[in-house]
């Protein structure tokens, strides 16, 4: 955390920090107009990256605006480096009945490949932290998945503060 300094915070859902190089991050929610091919940019690249698997981009359009249009869903974040966009997440929400609250599901993070290693993932978790102190719904917890056999991220996500889960996940795709 020694490369990560925190510069300002404004409680409008912008969060500014000074990252490696004195360069400027600046972590903020996605909106449409502005994000969406991004957004979808990113999840075909992480698609390809993590699982060797080629998404159609008009696809992955549809599906960010999807959860545009569908806020109750969740929401995206970006963080740009001099206003450049470097990497995204998504949350999305799950109902805890045994706590009352909502885990909030961080997906389809993407971190560039140039902006690697430079804390922006933690600096993004970090304002989703703070964020979830100002719902007006409890947030009673963060979960991500990862695939197994993603080493890098699984250790920036430990070194974060999250920890491996007892859980396994199951699936079955209807479409």
């Amino acid at each position: 955390m020694a490369d990560l300094v925190r510069w300002c915070f404004n409680p409008q859902l912008t969060i500014f920090f000074k990252i490696k190089e004195n360069k400027m991050l600046d972590i903020r929610v996605a909106n449409a107009e502005s994000d969406a091919l991004i957004l979808a940019e990113h999840n075909c690249a992480m698609a390809l990256e993590t699982e060797a698997k080629l998404l159609d981009l008009e696809i992955a359009i549809l599906g960010v605006n999807g959860l545009f249009e569908r806020s109750e869903f969740g929401f995206y974040l970006v963080a740009e480096v001099n206003a450049t966009v470097a990497a995204t997440l998504m949350v999305t929400y799950e109902w805890s009945d045994w706590r009352n609250g909502l885990f909030w599901w961080i997906q389809s993070v993407y971190v560039k490949p140039q902006f690697r290693r430079q804390g922006l993932y933690r600096g993004m978790y970090e304002h989703l932290k703070s964020m979830a102190t100002q719902q007006a719904e409890s947030v009673c917890g963060f979960r991500l998945y990862a695939e197994t056999e993603n080493i890098g991220a699984h250790a920036t996500y430990v070194a974060s503060g999250m920890h491996v889960c007892e859980y396994v996940m199951f699936e079955e795709a209807t479409a």
